[in-house]
């Protein structure tokens, strides 16, 4: 199938192609690694670095077709390490990979680190090629107030293939584009508030924000160790499972790793069931997460009306006052500046220790901004970042009334109150609505979303997509308890079993509606 103004055609079989489409033809011999990943590098140079330009990429591994050659010949030979085998990955540029931009998209982090990322390594264990690093809103998106999603003084701007004049979102902007744009089959992101699920649902994907802990947080640039976490981009819900397989490794040296109770899956893909909706309990969001976009509220109406005939019981709406009371506050973003100041420091100084070079505290990343001003700051402050600098740390006790608020609006009275007063499988909500127009003068518009209080709470969720308007995708949510992710699969392949949803890219403007 061809699509209309694809600038590569050719590229399609491999760029579309799902894990088991790939998988099956790299096991009968119909093709093999290093064609997919020559296929998909041609694909990149005519996406990103030429014809729309949609920057999705910020680097390519100059190992990739080496790479690629050493897992067609361990298949050769009768080992296949598992799924992901000889499968290229995308990576976003704040999750460190050996000798591979490492970035964050900041020009101050340019010396790239001497060892891979915890999921970088688990990555490589299971065979797959992680062939290219994606770009993203600079610092994930915590610099600025008026920032632009998907831009980096690295990487530029990135842009929605759906619509070329549109965003991206953020924080995980290039890999969200990167899999839309049929680039890479997988790619992780990382997300503190809604970088996974919002740039997800603005490109038509799947993206699935794990548990805080689940997947290990080490060699990643942080922001609040509370609430990031990497988890999987895709563009279906079982590729998302798969990669969600690999990524959740344990890791000893995540201090949250303590936190993952026994029996936790090495495979999510039996959970991905297209009868997944049926005898969920699931509860409706309206609180706050509703009537900021009415032309998206009525594709979710339809959704809902959708889920019910697949058999699920729906509780609408759910009362979640909370979520408003969240939005409203200063108390995340006081928070995630507190955590910010001491986690980054720790992780400047030791990346700096390693490369010998480099900041070594968040003050030598602003006044290194300062410094660079011309390419850093010519589109955008760092106000974020001297708000995050005059905080004093865990003992203050600003931090810690604004950590217990949060706790208690998205859990206690939050989540937890919503799940277990009806006995409810899971939560649902609009995840966002359309992408809007890149903007590099006022920022981003940003109308609304239904995710943000399971990021506080460092929940699950999960983002598939229920339709588009005017060609531009939209989704919906499912959020759940900690360590639900085998609960949000399913029911999140049962939706994708009820909907035909999916929607290739036109890589056009869609510049102004009549």
């Amino acid at each position: 199938m061809r699509v209309s103004g694809d600038p590569h055609p050719d590229s399609e079989a491999f760029g579309y192609a799902d894990l088991a489409t790939l998988e099956r033809a790299l096991a009968e011999r119909q093709t093999t690694s290093v064609e997919i990943t020559e296929s998909l590098l041609r694909r990149v140079e005519a996406i990103d670095a030429d014809g729309p330009l949609i920057r999705s990429v910020l680097a390519v591994a100059p190992d990739a077709i080496e790479v690629a050659r050493e897992r067609d010949e361990e298949r050769a030979s009768g080992s296949v390490r598992g799924p992901l085998h000889g499968i290229p990955v995308v990576v976003k540029d704040n999750i460190d990979t050996s000798g591979l931009a490492s970035t964050a998209g900041s020009l101050a982090l340019s010396i790239p680190p001497p060892r891979d990322a915890a999921s970088v390594a688990a990555l490589r264990r299971a065979g797959a090629i992680v062939f290219a690093k994606s770009n993203l809103s600079e610092w994930a998106n915590f610099r600025s107030t008026r920032s632009s999603s998907g831009w980096s003084a690295i990487g530029g701007q990135t842009r929605n293939p759906h619509a070329t004049d549109r965003s991206p979102s953020g924080s995980s902007s290039g890999s969200a584009t990167a899999v839309a744009a049929g680039l890479a089959p997988l790619a992780v992101g990382t997300e503190t508030d809604g970088s996974i699920l919002s740039p997800s649902a603005v490109c038509g994907i799947v993206g699935l924000k794990p548990t805080v802990g689940l997947v290990s947080r080490s060699g990643v640039v942080p922001i609040s160790p509370s609430q990031d976490t990497p988890g999987p981009m895709a563009r279906s819900v079982i590729d998302a499972a798969t990669l969600l397989g690999v990524l959740s490794a344990p890791d000893p040296a995540d201090p949250a790793h303590g936190l993952r109770p026994d029996g936790i899956p090495s495979d999510y893909r039996s959970f991905c069931r297209a009868s997944g909706l049926s005898g969920a309990r699931i509860g409706v969001i309206r609180d706050g997460a509703s009537g900021y976009h009415p032309p998206s509220d009525l594709v979710f109406e339809g959704v809902l009306s959708l889920m019910r005939d697949a058999g699920a019981s729906l509780f609408d709406p759910v009362p979640l006052p909370t979520a408003k009371l969240l939005a409203e506050s200063e108390d995340e973003l006081d928070v995630l500046c507190f955590e910010f100041h001491e986690a980054v420091d720790l992780y400047l100084a030791a990346r700096a220790d390693e490369v010998g070079g480099g900041p070594r505290s968040l003050a030598d990343v602003i006044a290194f901004n300062s410094a660079e001003a011309e390419s850093e700051l010519s589109l955008f402050g760092q106000e974020i970042l001297e708000r995050s600098l005059a905080t004093a740390g865990h003992d203050d006790d600003k931090y810690k009334s604004a950590r217990a608020r949060c706790l208690e609006q998205s859990r206690l009275n939050g989540l937890d109150l919503a799940l277990d007063h009806d006995g409810l499988d899971a939560l649902v909500a609009l995840t966002t609505a359309p992408a809007w127009l890149i903007d590099h003068v006022n920022g981003d518009s940003f109308l609304g979303a239904g995710y943000s209080i399971a990021a506080v709470a460092g929940y699950p969720s999960i983002t598939v997509p229920i339709g588009h308007i005017h060609g531009l995708p939209i989704g919906c949510a499912f959020l759940g308890r900690a360590w639900s992710e085998p609960v949000l699969l399913q029911l999140a392949a049962g939706l994708e079993g009820a909907i035909s949803a999916s929607l290739r890219p036109g890589f056009t403007p869609l510049g102004m509606l009549a």
